[in-house]
């Protein structure tokens, strides 16, 4: 574990561990429990060190939450990209059922990505990054519907997979209700809606 290692960092890799510290306190501990002296602790180093690196605790999140939206785009295009089925509703099912796995297992993160922004300073990386992630949401809906009705397509594919996901963090399922299942039928009549109005 991170906290184990009290050796002072002079190898250019303090800023990645306390992005890591990081990634593990909000793990372990409310998100108004994750401080930067905690941060600082778990990574072994004095409280002072990680102002070096962030200039603030609002920075530091706003890190752990782009790279987080990179892993999602990726993990997301890797589903589509290793999908049987190639056909464009095939590979936006794909990447509906890893979103809602990237949210399972990522539950801290994800709280991060899309909690409430106040908590993130906007920074360019994290701009940069959200911004990615809209992309790809919006360039798989057109490629079912085309480009006239993407953005507010995009808008509804995001709420439903978003909303299940919160289902599934929440554990508010219905117990006679298989997660995969019914995301794939969920986003079948989400398809079958943004046809009928293409």
């Amino acid at each position: 574990m991170l906290q184990a290692e009290k050796r002072p960092y002079h190898h250019g890799d303090l800023r990645e561990a306390l992005i890591l510290a990081g990634e593990q306190a909000l793990s372990d501990l409310p998100l108004d429990e994750v401080s930067l002296r905690e941060i600082a602790r778990r990574a072994g180093v004095s409280h002072a060190a990680p102002k070096h690196h962030f200039g603030s605790l609002g920075v530091l999140f706003a890190e752990i939450a782009a790279r987080g939206f990179e892993h999602f785009v990726a993990a997301l295009d890797a589903a589509a990209d290793h999908n049987p089925d190639q056909s464009a509703p095939a590979r936006m099912t794909a990447m509906a059922r890893a979103y809602v796995r990237f949210a399972v297992e990522n539950p801290a993160v994800y709280g991060l990505m899309f909690g409430k922004r106040d908590t993130l300073d906007p920074t360019p990386h994290l701009t940069t990054a959200m911004f990615a992630a809209w992309e790809q949401l919006e360039r798989q809906v057109t490629a079912v519907i085309g480009p006239q009705n993407a953005r507010y397509g995009a808008m509804l594919v995001w709420s439903a997979v978003h909303g299940m996901a919160m289902l599934r963090l929440d554990r508010k399922m219905p117990p006679h209700v298989e997660p995969d299942a019914a995301i794939s039928q969920m986003i079948r009549m989400v398809i079958a809606g943004l046809e009928a109005e293409a």
